[in-house]
């Protein structure tokens, strides 16, 4: 029990800092919506998704008979482009702001784990952290909207192009539940999750 709620925990927190990085740089180039939102506060209240922050994570622990990791996701902050200096570019900063956050929550807790003596116990809740916050990472810049890696990808699409970006946002959800439950976690995403937790923490995952 004590190990779901850690979970629980380090998911809420994770996404919590996930989607304040989007805020904040949104705030940084120009666009106060979040802020005006009360969105870029680390209190968990106002981020939280009914769906994602509670029935998936609570699914796939009971899936996993507790062991996880697992996956979920908060309420994504408001954006509008509109308000930032160069909206193609910044909204593109905006997206990986998010994911970098995760990469910088994943770097610390795992170079702690490989430069410091973490007792047993504490390594594996380290473990955790690193490899969540690296699931979290790795996939929202899978270039599906509406993940992060859309706006990436929409801000190297030329405009006359516009009709494609039209369709991939029309059928992006339809072609993100294909890619999670029929190809993407197994073969790519959690791959590239361990081979990154074995770059920074020089063992493979404890979890």
């Amino acid at each position: 029990m004590d190990i779901i709620i850690f979970y629980l925990a380090v998911l809420i927190f994770s996404v919590v800092i996930h989607e304040v990085s989007h805020g904040s740089a949104a705030l940084m180039l120009g666009d106060s919506t979040a802020k005006n939102a009360n969105r870029l506060t680390l209190n968990p209240l106002p981020h939280l998704d009914f769906m994602g922050s509670f029935l998936m994570p609570i699914f796939l622990l009971i899936l996993t008979q507790g062991q996880g990791p697992i996956f979920g996701w908060a309420k994504p902050v408001p954006v509008n482009p509109y308000n930032l200096r160069n909206p193609r570019w910044d909204m593109a900063k905006v997206a990986m702001a998010g994911a970098g956050a995760n990469f910088a929550l994943a770097l610390a807790f795992g170079l702690a784990l490989r430069l410091a003596p973490i007792p047993a116990q504490l390594a594996v809740l380290f473990s955790g952290i690193v490899t969540l916050n690296l699931l979290l990472g790795i996939f929202n810049l899978a270039p599906i909207p509406p993940l992060d890696g859309s706006k990436v990808l929409f801000a190297f699409i030329p405009d006359r192009f516009f009709n494609f970006k039209l369709f991939l946002e029309q059928y992006g959800p339809m072609f993100l539940i294909f890619f999670i439950f029929f190809f993407g976690f197994i073969r790519i995403i959690f791959p590239i999750v361990s081979l990154a937790y074995y770059i920074i923490v020089g063992q493979p995952p404890l979890i």
